[in-house]
């Protein structure tokens, strides 16, 4: 069976085909080995490329999985009357008193007149 796909591997062997040649796979390494009338094959993946496609078949994974608990959500949401449904309040996260709003920093050493507020919710001057 051959199927043209942008991938990692030029081909996919199973155990049977691993069997029947011989190969010796090093998952790790991206290495294949197996033997020949000449001596060993010694096949070499790139690293770089099976990242970068095993980073973008991860995010594949992750959008469809959160399709599907969207359609999931909106099935069960279907399912209540519509006198029902609410849309939740979203609380504001309440200021912790344990860290204040700005810090005054001084620029130069010794000269306690050059100093800089660094912080969160400063006013535009």
């Amino acid at each position: 069976m051959v199927a043209d796909f942008d991938g990692t591997y030029h081909t996919i062997l199973g155990r049977p085909s691993l069997t029947k040649f011989m190969a010796d796979p090093h998952y790790s390494y991206l290495v294949l080995k197996m033997p020949t009338e000449k001596g060993i094959l010694t096949i070499r993946g790139n690293v770089y490329t099976a990242y970068t496609c095993e980073e973008e078949s991860l995010k594949i994974t992750k959008a469809i999985n959160l399709s599907i608990r969207m359609a999931e959500t909106a099935a069960q949401a279907m399912q209540i009357p519509s006198d029902q449904l609410q849309i939740p309040e979203q609380k504001t996260p309440r200021k912790s008193s344990k860290f204040k709003e700005h810090k005054e920093v001084q620029q130069v050493d010794g000269s306690p007149e050059k100093t800089a507020l660094i912080g969160a919710n400063l006013d535009a001057k």
